[in-house]
């Protein structure tokens, strides 16, 4: 009497369970390399943003912080592009009054007391595209308008790192 021929099976993979397998895998890999990918881009994007943003917000305080305080207008050295203004604050010593001026340095934003070097008000990965100041004047109180567009410092030209604050 013959015995029936039964299939034994063994534990392991077939070739077509491996074939699956090796798919579903590479394809789980492949999407979480693109997020992990996309993540850093946009971190990069938002430290360029941030650093702009920051860095105009902080001028602009600055700057109409120092207006408010002035004493007046200088409009001889008054240019559109510069800003002097008659101070009591930091006096030389003898000295009733003096002058500060706001102005661009190359690429970044600079303010300058009398007799003393040029402070730069901007960090080294922001530069200054635009800098306007308008005075207007109505009644007896003169006004400053200020038209500054700052932008993150990009030699590259990669796009996940452009940023522009007006």
């Amino acid at each position: 009497m013959r015995k029936p021929i039964r299939k034994i099976f063994t534990t392991g993979f077939t070739l077509i369970e491996f074939l699956v397998y090796t798919a579903v895998l590479s394809i789980v890999i492949a999407v979480i390399s693109s997020f992990i990918v996309w993540s850093i881009h946009s971190t990069n994007k938002v430290k360029a943003m941030r650093e702009t943003l920051d860095n105009a917000r902080r001028a602009m305080e600055i700057i109409t912080y120092e207006i408010k305080e002035a004493k007046s207008i200088y409009t001889p050295n008054t240019t559109s592009t510069q800003l002097s203004l008659e101070t009591t604050k930091y006096l030389p010593e003898g000295e009733e009054t003096t002058y500060i001026d706001f102005y661009l340095c190359e690429k970044r934003l600079c303010f300058k007391k009398e007799g003393q070097g040029p402070a730069v008000l901007t960090s080294d990965s922001v530069e200054i595209n635009n800098l306007v100041f308008t005075q207007i004047i109505s009644g007896e109180t003169p006004s400053i308008q200020i038209n500054l567009t700052a932008g993150y410092k990009n030699p590259d030209s990669r796009p996940e790192l452009q940023a522009l604050v007006n």
